[in-house]
């Protein structure tokens, strides 16, 4: 058995191991949004609009001087405990090599075992895992699609953030309009208001602007019992709807597979859950007819990949949750025709620009996410920790 003069069981200590991890840093940032928002969790009373997303970044450098970026975040509460447990076990990334991404996440995960293998501890290790596909496509000098092995170059894309409930109907009326001449080919709104002639309404009203052709979705949000969905599905089916998305609890897969098959409209969900196992539960039992994972709060895009090799064997539908600047790149490579959230939310954070043409999302030819840290992201900047020493 390898070990490492720490006694590392299983470090890379051979001649194919041909750089290292020499520093890291951690930084906490705490994205203000421009306005409070409000979809159904908040109409039903569970939570307090969000005025903020709590990003976690992970900065990687290596004795070669290859650099990586990666990130992970948290919506309402979360970031400081997020950023907490990267601190605690961002020492055992140091001297690790950058290419052993798949044993670097294992080590991480046991070194915080007692905190489980899914929520925010995984969460907190997807911004070290994202980092480090980063670098290593940038190692490559190939956006990390084509490292993974794209299946297309562009990918359907369809927008959210101007649905929110909070918006009048007139505005999402106007942003509908706006993201479409943008480029954007799809349009999602959030349902789930107490009252439920208020979402037929506001649905006919878009259905009306953006004419029958356009790809419409809707996001309940999680707020229906049983009984609602299936009586809001039957209601939504003339709507010709690309998926009804969180029409039930994230963890009811039982009540998910019953709407399922009960429902001509296809059924999302999944951008909750925060480990495989628990999307797997959902094919297994075909819960969803499209399936939503998030890479950051699955663990990254190691867990991302292995997901994802389960839903294509069952040829499940993926539309990935926000994060769009790690999604497209995974999207990308997953051979069943997928779609991207756009959200322009995390766009101060970054210098570059998605470009957005055609209904599509098209990949850049920028090495790895293609992405760096502007100064307003540094100027936001909570927290931070470094680890190792910068070569």
């Amino acid at each position: 058995m390898d070990t490492t003069p720490h006694g590392v069981p299983g470090h890379s200590a051979g001649e194919a191991t041909l750089d290292r991890i020499a520093w890291l840093r951690l930084s906490s940032v705490a994205l203000p949004l421009a306005a409070p928002i409000s979809d159904a969790k908040v109409f039903t009373g569970r939570q307090k609009p969000m005025t903020e997303v709590a990003v976690l970044f992970v900065e990687i450098a290596t004795e070669q001087g290859h650099e990586g970026i990666g990130f992970s975040y948290s919506k309402r509460a979360g970031g400081p405990g997020q950023f907490a447990h990267a601190r605690e076990i961002a020492e055992q990334v140091i001297g690790e090599d950058p290419s052993d991404i798949a044993r670097i996440w294992t080590k991480l995960v046991w070194a915080g075992a007692s905190v489980g293998r899914s929520g925010l501890a995984t969460q907190a290790i997807a911004a070290f895992d994202v980092a480090l596909w980063d670098l290593k496509a940038k190692r490559a000098g190939l956006p990390l699609a084509k490292l993974l092995g794209a299946h297309r170059d562009s990918v359907r894309c369809y927008n959210t953030s101007g649905g929110f409930l909070h918006v009048p109907t007139e505005q999402v009326l106007d942003n509908a309009a706006a993201s479409l001449g943008n480029g954007i080919g799809g349009i999602k709104i959030k349902v789930g208001h107490p009252d439920s002639r208020y979402d037929l309404a506001r649905l006919t009203a878009v259905r009306e602007r953006i004419g029958d052709d356009t790809a419409l979705m809707v996001d309940a949000n999680q707020q229906w019992d049983r009984a609602t969905a299936q009586r809001m599905g039957r209601a939504l089916e003339e709507f010709g709807l690309v998926w009804i998305e969180e029409p039930l609890d994230a963890y009811d897969v039982q009540g998910h597979a019953a709407l399922a098959a009960s429902l001509d409209t296809p059924v999302a969900t999944g951008e909750m859950l925060s480990s495989v196992a628990e999307h797997a539960e959902l094919i297994r039992q075909r819960a969803a007819d499209v399936i939503q994972p998030d890479a950051p709060r699955i663990g990254g895009i190691t867990q991302f990949l292995k997901l994802a090799a389960l839903a294509e064997q069952h040829h499940v539908q993926l539309a990935p949750h926000f994060a769009m600047e790690i999604h497209l790149h995974l999207a990308a490579a997953y051979p069943i025709e997928p779609w991207v959230e756009h959200f322009d939310w995390l766009e101060p954070l970054f210098n570059e620009r998605t470009t957005i043409r055609d209904g599509r999302m098209h990949l850049s030819a920028r090495p790895g996410l293609g992405v760096t840290l502007t100064d307003q992201a540094r100027a936001w900047t909570t927290a931070t920790h470094e680890a190792g020493a910068r070569p």
